[in-house]
């Protein structure tokens, strides 16, 4: 198999990645709202943990960018 054609192929895997992504984001998102609506308080710690968490995943990120 040529090169060219593993790029197509994996272009097309990551478009359908993308796709879902974008759906998965949207209900997220609404999840988010209903946290907020019925437990605001309770959601804000959730995501504020979240938050920190992802900032650490970040920072590993960039360890890994920089090598």
């Amino acid at each position: 198999m040529s090169k060219n054609r593993i790029n197509i192929k994996s272009l097309k895997i990551i478009d359908k990645i993308e796709g879902i992504r974008k759906k998965n984001n949207v209900n997220w998102m609404n999840v988010l709202r209903l946290a907020f609506k019925y437990a605001p308080i309770e959601a804000s710690d959730i995501m504020s943990k979240i938050y920190k968490d992802d900032a650490k995943i970040s920072k590993l990120v960039k360890k890994l960018s920089k090598k």
